[in-house]
């Protein structure tokens, strides 16, 4: 069972969604709570699988991704089996999210590439060349309005200055 998030908690989450790289001062005042106690609490939450990973977040036309695409893919096969070797092959490191839905498809990727032909060669090895995919269908994204990985919590009230 994971630990209640009290609002602290709450609070330093949504500052840590903005910026991780602050230091444990600064995050302090932020959250009105001493260094040690900021401290103690991410690795709590990182422990308790509240914090998954600290990472950057790359502008993938800058390294040359430049083309994002969102894939529908309709399995032929729905046996727990045969879902378990789809959700592995659509886990490579070139499948920036996968989803698993529901409605007319059954996963959802996005993806992003150098190029088109670059895309057919993924296609071909992830779609084309799966037995079990019946089909997938591609949308091109034109321009990319907003991505964040940050996830909305709110916060009850405004944290008292603590320990």
């Amino acid at each position: 069972m994971k630990p209640a998030l009290d609002d602290f908690d709450l609070a330093l989450l949504n500052v840590l969604q903005q910026d991780n790289s602050l230091p444990l001062r600064e995050l302090a005042e932020r959250v009105h709570l001493s260094s040690a106690s900021v401290q103690r609490r991410i690795q709590r939450l990182k422990t308790a699988g509240f914090i998954q990973a600290n990472a950057a977040v790359v502008d993938p036309e800058k390294v040359g991704q430049v083309i994002t695409l969102m894939v529908e893919v309709h399995a032929d096969r729905t046996q727990s089996a045969d879902l378990e070797l789809m959700k592995q092959a659509f886990s490579g490191p070139e499948i920036q999210q996968c989803y698993y839905v529901t409605g007319d498809a059954d996963f959802m990727l996005v993806l992003t590439v150098a190029s088109m032909s670059e895309f057919q060669a993924l296609a071909q090895r992830l779609f084309h060349d799966n037995p079990n995919v019946k089909w997938f269908r591609t949308i091109v994204v034109l321009e990319r309005v907003k991505s964040t990985l940050h996830v909305p919590i709110p916060v009850k009230t405004k944290p008292a200055k603590g320990q």
